[in-house]
């Protein structure tokens, strides 16, 4: 297969991941809900993944490009801590629920329903996650990158499209409950990833056409992406410290993206 065909794959793979797992809102019965365990477990996989491919695919690649400007471990300091602060300010100006508390974040206004507040919440965590895909790809083509690069990018975003599944169904099974059809939930539930190829799109021209960007470009990714995990995802994991089942999940997540990465990239 073509790099160019991959690509094209990688970019929507993580959509894909998105419907699926909103596709599965069509088992559930009414008012039926995910089991907190089973959530717990799901979570840490997907944090595990996360985490990983931040480390692995976006923060290790950018350490060892030497940077003309300063080095690179500074240039990789500075930009997670940019990624963590636009998350941190998109957190509090865009109006939004935190899936997990019921919480309301943002800029308070009555002109957004509940559900619009709720896709815009899994709106804030999907744009970083297509962000570091497409910048993978881009960073990687424009260097006339081989089949083994390629690869190393195509299971960054198959790890975040396999953490996309039970992001898909955390977002259509709360609509479900609060009334809506099962289609109408499926619907709103694979939209909340479509934000994911329009961002992997954005951060492939930009990467591919100003490759000076790689190291700044994939450690912006991933401090966003860390953001994510650390505010939003590890609290849920962590409710109840006598158990460890969510733990255990993450570490398994964390060790199977970074066995793919290192033996297929």
């Amino acid at each position: 297969m073509s790099p160019i065909a991959i690509t094209i794959i990688g970019l929507l793979i993580t959509f894909l991941g998105t419907i699926l797992g909103s596709a599965v809102i069509f088992l559930f019965k009414k008012d039926q809900k995910i089991p907190e365990k089973l959530n717990e477990i799901i979570l840490g996989f997907a944090s595990g993944i996360m985490l990983s491919a931040s480390i692995f695919s976006l923060i290790i690649p950018a350490i060892e490009n030497e940077s003309a400007i300063m080095p690179s471990y500074l240039v990789c300091a500075i930009s997670i801590g940019l990624g963590a602060l636009f998350l941190f300010a998109i957190d509090k100006i865009v109006p939004h629920f935190h899936k997990g508390s019921g919480k309301e974040e943002g800029v308070h206004t009555a002109s957004l329903s509940r559900t619009s507040k709720m896709l815009l919440a899994v709106t804030i965590h999907n744009i970083p996650e297509g962000l570091a895909v497409g910048i993978s790809f881009g960073i990687t083509l424009g260097q006339g990158g081989d089949n083994a690069a390629i690869l190393s990018s195509l299971m960054l975003a198959v790890g975040i499209a396999i953490q996309n599944v039970p992001e898909g169904l955390g977002v259509s099974l709360p609509l479900f409950s609060e009334g809506n059809s099962k289609s109408k939930s499926f619907l709103l539930g694979s939209l909340s990833g479509a934000v994911e190829p329009v961002a992997a799109l954005f951060g492939f021209f930009l990467a591919y056409n100003i490759q000076s960007l790689m190291p700044w470009a994939l450690c912006f990714a991933a401090g966003c992406m860390i953001y994510v995990i650390v505010e939003e995802m590890v609290p849920e994991v962590c409710k109840d410290s006598t158990k460890h089942h969510g733990v255990l999940s993450f570490f398994i997540g964390f060790l199977l993206m970074m066995i793919l990465d290192s033996a297929l990239g």
